[in-house]
């Protein structure tokens, strides 16, 4: 099983673009996508290359592939766009070994407000921008960051699963952060 992850697209088309470019290259199964899909947001500058509709059509070329949750800046408008479900606040999938893997935008349930999880589980989110690839007490944290407007001095970024491995790479290629589930 191998997964890609992605957040805060925030409607740029060269980011989605790149997105695709790099899930295809990475010969992942499915393309994981944390939210916050087609819209900047009011708090966010409007990103570069911000074309909704094209973005939504770019996506829909890959929808079979796509696990999507809701973010804070999706709306039933952006689901009309587009040809897989996005409007769950959150989903799960089941790793190998029997692992679950939390998946969630981070507005409602985020590393510091955990649903119920068990040892072990992985919470995936994306909202902060910001990447994290971590064992924090019993649960891991995952945030891919962005690949349209990453914060904190990081660069874009993307998310992998494969193995027992959560890593969040640059888009130019460089592991930023590395997690080994246990």
């Amino acid at each position: 099983m191998k997964l890609f992850f992605a957040s805060d697209l925030h409607g740029s088309l060269p980011a989605t673009e790149k997105a695709i470019e790099l899930f295809n290259a990475s010969g992942a199964d499915t393309f994981v996508l944390l939210g916050d899909v087609l819209n900047h947001g009011p708090r966010n500058a409007i990103p570069e290359g911000y074309n909704p509709p094209v973005v939504a059509e770019k996506l829909n070329t890959i929808a079979d592939s796509i696990i999507a949750v809701r973010g804070n800046c999706d709306s039933e408008v952006d689901q009309m766009l587009l040809s897989f479900p996005m409007m769950s606040d959150y989903a799960w999938v089941m790793l190998p070994g029997g692992q679950r893997l939390f998946l969630t935008h981070g507005h409602l349930y985020n590393s510091d407000k955990r649903p119920a999880l068990r040892a072990n589980d992985v919470i995936a989110h994306g909202h902060t921008h910001v990447p994290i690839a971590e064992k924090d007490g019993k649960q891991f944290i995952f945030n891919p960051g962005s690949m349209t407007i990453p914060r904190n001095g990081n660069p874009a970024s993307y998310g992998l699963f494969e193995g027992k491995t959560l890593k969040v790479v640059s888009v130019e290629g460089e592991v930023l952060r590395s997690v080994e589930l246990s």
